[in-house]
Formats: C-alpha cells, sequence, structure tokens
C-alpha cells in the first residue's frame, strides 16, 4: 500500500473546477516534486494535503489513514512556505520551539527538541537572533526547523526557495535534499523551477490546467515525455517541436519543408509533431541547411538559435564549434532523438516496427 495515496481528488472554486481528478500514490521514504506552470494547481493540491483548502471530492489516505477531514494539526503533516511565516517579535529559538509549545511539550523537552533541530540546520549560533537578523537562507531554515521539530510523518514544501537569489538556491536546494536524506522522512516539494525538480526529486509530477500530464523519475520524463505540454516544459532550452505529416511508409515529412524527411516507423498516420532535444542535434557536413539567427553563451555551453525551414530551432552547439551569428550550419536529426507526437491531442505516440506501416 502507498505511504500517502490521492485518489480522485478534485476541487472546485465558486463552480469553477481547479483539479480534475487527482490520482497519485507515494511511497515511504521518497522526495516527491510536484511542478508545473503558475495556476496549474500544484500549491492548491499541497494545501488540500495539509488541511489547508477542503477537499470537493476525493480522498487522502497518509500511512493507511484517511485524513481528509481532519484538522491540519492532527494530520502529521508540516508544512513549508515560501514566505517562511517566521514571528517576527521572537527568537529563532522561539520560532523553532513554538509549535511544540502549543502542543503543550514540557520546557525541558521543548529545548532539547530545539537544540537538535538547530543542530541539524546549523542554526545553532542564531538562536537568540530575531528573524529581521538573519539572511534569507538562514530564515528558510528557521522554517524548516519549526517542522522538524514536529516529527511529522510528512514534509510538504511549498515553493520554499522561490524569494532566494540564484546562488543561495542551488546552495537550499542542496541543504534540502541532505535534510531529507538524514531525517529518513517523506518529503512533497511544489515548485515552478524545472531545475529545482530535475535535482530534487525522486519521483516528479507534471501538472497542467489541474491534472497530472507525467508521473515518474526525473529521467525518465525528461527521456520520454507523455506529452508536448511535457516535452516543452522540461528541458532549458526546450525540446524543438515541429509541425509534421506521417505519411504511413516509414517516413515523416516536415509541414513547412516537406522535402526535408526522416525515416521513422511509428504507429500513427496523418498529423503529428516531431520532436528532438537541443543537445540531440548534430553537426554534419551533408545535413540540413539551417541559418544561425541568435547564440546564446552560456559559459560551459553554446546555444545557437537557428531558422530551419521557416521555424526557429535551439542547438546546443559541440565545444569546439565557431558558428556565428548570419553562418549557414548543416544539421542531422538522429532517428534514435527523435519523439513523435499525435497532432490533434499532443500525446506520445509509439514507435512501431516498419512492416505494421505497410498499407
Amino acid at each position: 500500500m502507498a505511504y500517502l495515496s490521492l485518489k480522485h481528488l478534485k476541487k472546485r472554486y465558486e463552480g469553477k473546477q481547479v483539479l480534475h481528478g487527482v490520482d497519485i500514490d507515494i511511497a515511504h521514504r521518497a522526495f516527491v516534486v510536484i511542478v508545473g506552470p503558475s495556476g496549474c494547481g500544484k500549491s492548491t493540491l499541497l494545501r488540500m494535503i495539509a488541511g489547508l483548502e477542503e477537499v470537493t471530492e476525493g480522498t487522502i489516505a497518509l500511512d493507511g489513514r484517511e485524513i481528509a477531514d481532519l484538522d491540519p494539526a492532527d494530520r502529521g503533516c508540516a508544512m513549508v512556505f515560501q514566505n517562511y511565516a517566521l514571528y517576527p517579535h521572537m527568537t529563532v529559538r522561539e520560532n523553532i520551539g513554538y509549535p511544540l509549545k502549543l502542543a503543550g511539550i514540557p520546557k525541558d523537552r521543548r529545548a532539547a527538541k530545539v537544540e537538535e533541530a538547530a543542530r541539524i540546520l546549523d542554526l545553532g549560533d542564531y538562536l537568540d537572533r530575531r528573524p529581521a537578523q538573519l539572511s534569507g537562507g538562514q530564515r528558510q531554515r528557521v522554517a524548516m526547523g519549526r517542522a522538524i521539530v514536529r516529527e511529522p510523518k510528512l514534509f510538504l514544501f511549498d515553493e520554499p526557495l522561490s524569494n532566494l537569489d540564484a546562488k543561495l538556491r542551488v546552495t537550499m536546494r542542496i541543504e534540502i535534499k541532505r535534510l531529507h536524506r538524514r531525517l529518513d522522512a517523506t518529503s512533497i516539494f511544489v515548485t515552478h523551477d524545472q531545475v529545482e525538480a530535475m535535482t530534487l526529486a525522486d519521483m516528479l509530477v507534471v501538472m497542467n490546467g489541474g491534472r497530472v500530464e507525467q508521473v515518474g523519475t526525473p529521467t525518465e520524463i525528461y527521456n520520454e515525455p507523455a506529452s508536448t505540454f511535457v516535452a516543452g516544459f522540461l528541458g532549458a532550452p526546450a525540446m524543438n517541436l515541429m509541425p509534421a505529416q506521417a505519411g504511413g511508409d516509414g517516413r515523416i515529412r516536415l509541414d513547412a519543408a516537406p522535402d526535408i524527411a526522416v525515416d521513422l516507423a511509428v504507429a500513427a498516420r496523418g498529423a503529428v509533431t516531431l520532436g528532438i532535444r537541443p543537445e540531440d542535434i548534430e553537426l554534419s557536413a551533408q545535413g540540413i541547411p539551417v541559418k544561425v539567427d541568435l547564440i546564446e553563451e552560456l559559459g560551459g555551453s553554446r546555444i545557437a538559435y537557428a531558422v530551419l525551414a521557416g521555424q526557429e530551432i535551439s542547438i546546443v552547439l559541440p565545444r569546439g564549434a565557431t558558428a556565428a551569428v548570419g553562418d549557414m550550419l548543416r544539421i542531422d536529426l538522429p532517428a534514435a532523438a527523435l519523439h513523435v507526437f499525435d497532432g490533434a491531442t499532443g500525446l506520445r505516440v509509439d514507435r512501431a516496427p516498419p512492416q505494421a506501416l505497410v498499407a
């Protein structure tokens, strides 16, 4: 049985459907990241698990116990918020220990738990300071300490790094991952940042428009996206997606340039979308001609934005490539690196043996 099981979860606000039936099973000790664009329902889903939003339909079971009708304090969950939610008049010690004080934990036991949380989070030197005297990263660690002392069954993180600068986000991301392993915890982390999602998750849940688009490991989802949405959302730069036609003869021709075709047997005919990651495009002396429109320098890599049959595509250039704006490059689209999606639904199309496509 799953440690956390969400079944047919729906949420409506004044008649507007926000979640359209979410089904997710989460294993004990997993680090699950829910990722998606703003407004996709990921934070609403997290707040429903925490008990901060009512469930319109469906069930939430934690460790085999239905919790959807329980008060937030009785669910065994601890939540870390985007804005820290610290009490400015309290010291770090008082902020971390406040949930224990509310729960009536004796003072000596409370102090021991606060000291242990401070040790884990390297906050020992800051226990007598107030939030205004701390950096953003230190405040976020205090918020995590307040969650740790409750010894919850489930940690919930609602975009906790979004208020930090880029360098500190990387540091805190590593700290959260290490903390998860040290506490032997089960964690659910919500973000719209795909880098956070890919680097933190054991299991990734991609949401769009109140629905779950795909669930899997980051590697599985990156290598085999279930839809054009997932393909375009995960990856920087995003996957190149090009309208095309599958003729049933083992060849796929680009809409904007029917003379450009790739040999690829798929179980589809008619309109499809052909996808390829920028890093999978190869430079070739005899390949398809494209004109470079822009070069993006990223230090460790260079990305060329070029025009293929009237459509912009991105190409991660190999080290040593001397391409410049205005140059003509020749590229290959390796069949093994191509993805095919149904032109109408956007869903992934399975590959098929050539003989299955013979009329």
